[in-house]
């Protein structure tokens, strides 16, 4: 895994890579995600553990747009859709996909954008803490 650089100084190659690879780690465990005989909680952990980190290497960098925000929040609902998987209706009895408010109530932990700014706060918080020595120490060597 490494850095895309571009003459423009642009991210967004990095950021379509990075959705990329999140797709590629979902599409290698798809069979496995989509298992009935998988409890939903499990699968939950599957997606933060293997899938979000490879999404998100590297995004304490990133300068992050209204579009990328919506892209990411757009690459997680449809990730936990296919997680929980459809809902039967309650009128028509007829399976259906779930809404994104329904997403939210069901996947209890912090939506992606709230993990990368939890991550630029911890990454801010390391660099706060080192010391000018350390700063050029680590330049220099």
């Amino acid at each position: 895994m490494g850095k895309t650089l571009t003459n423009q100084n642009s991210i967004q190659e990095e950021f379509k890579s990075g959705l990329k690879a999140g797709n590629a780690c979902y599409h290698s465990m798809q069979d496995l995600l989509s298992s009935i005989f998988l409890l939903k909680n499990i699968k939950i952990k599957i997606y933060r553990t293997i899938i979000l980190p490879v999404v998100l290497y590297g995004i304490e960098t990133w300068s992050l747009t209204w579009r990328k925000k919506r892209r990411l929040r757009v690459f997680e609902s449809r990730l936990l859709g296919r997680i929980f998987g459809p809902k039967r209706d309650e009128v028509t009895g007829e399976l259906r996909k779930l809404h994104n408010e329904e997403l939210i109530d069901l996947y209890s932990s912090s939506n992606i954008i709230r993990v990368i700014k939890l991550r630029r706060m911890r990454w801010a918080g390391h660099v706060a803490r080192m010391g000018k020595v350390e700063v050029y120490t680590r330049f220099w060597c």
